[in-house]
């Protein structure tokens, strides 16, 4: 009788824990133009904010971008939108021109300038 029990209670974790990864996906977004640490920050605060998306992390180093999303709530093209509204390029989805002028000198390609 305990291991029925055992048994349905490991089945029941692992039905909670599929559910709340439901339609969730990864993907990598490169982020050519990302420079500095605050260019970090503003991606990873601004993107915390978009529906949809569960988490953003920006790799500083590889200039690479690791999201996960609800597939059902947003594409990846929007995420790349996003991204783009920030000041910075995602993958071929350029960077809005005027948003990128007014990012601090440190976040631009270059660096201080």
């Amino acid at each position: 009788m305990k291991k029925v029990h055992i048994f349905a209670l490991c089945g029941l974790i692992f039905g909670i824990m599929a559910c709340s990864s439901e339609g969730e996906k990864h993907a990598d977004v490169t982020l050519s133009t990302v420079q500095c640490g605050m260019c970090k920050k503003t991606i990873e605060s601004g993107m915390a904010k978009v529906d949809g998306i569960s988490k953003f992390d920006v790799d500083l180093n590889t200039k690479v971008g690791h999201v996960t999303y609800k597939a059902s709530a947003i594409e990846l093209a929007a995420i790349e939108k996003a991204v783009s509204a920030l000041g910075y390029q995602a993958n071929n989805t350029e960077a809005d021109p005027i948003v990128y002028q007014n990012l601090p000198d440190c976040c631009k390609i270059g660096g201080m300038q």
